[in-house]
């Protein structure tokens, strides 16, 4: 069955570059992996402003999920979070308490995790961490209803 699933990824980072952005490029293998169509990549920088006009914009093409890693820390320049609030109409908190409580059997640390999950039309935000570690362990936990979910943001499903 071919993949439902359109998806971009944004590496948030004032740091990173092309070179050096492992986190980011480790989720499109993964996503490749898994069957999804990547659509593209961007690498934006923590900035508030830029990173809300970027995950807004991506909201308006034919993708229907956009992963972010990077930027949900304690850090002040960590805005990840505030800039996917800013753009969502609809939170999907289960996603990001899942993410959570997985994460937190594997790094104390995890309860520092300020990301977030919604959705604006019909395309469906997950913050996932910065670290490579952390994409790999967030995303086992998000793939097996990624499918699911994008089929539902697409119109009725039957639940049976």
């Amino acid at each position: 069955m071919e993949s439902r699933i359109k998806a971009i990824v944004v590496s948030v980072s004032d740091t990173r570059n092309e070179k050096n952005d492992h986190s980011g490029e480790r989720l499109l293998q993964l996503l490749r992996d898994s069957g999804a169509e990547v659509l593209e990549k961007q690498l934006v920088t923590d900035d508030f402003e830029s990173l809300r006009q970027t995950l807004y914009s991506l909201t308006e093409t034919e993708a229907n999920l956009v992963l972010t890693t990077g930027g949900t820390g304690f850090s002040p320049r960590d805005n990840t979070p505030e800039a996917t609030l800013a753009v969502i109409d609809r939170e999907a908190p289960g996603i990001s308490e899942a993410l959570r409580i997985e994460s937190s059997k594997h790094t104390k640390f995890a309860m520092l995790s300020r990301g977030v999950a919604g959705i604006r039309n019909g395309t469906l935000l997950i913050n996932l961490p910065g670290s490579l570690k952390g994409v790999d362990e967030c995303f086992d936990v998000i793939s097996p209803i990624l499918e699911h979910a994008v089929e539902l943001l697409g119109g009725p499903v039957s639940h049976e």
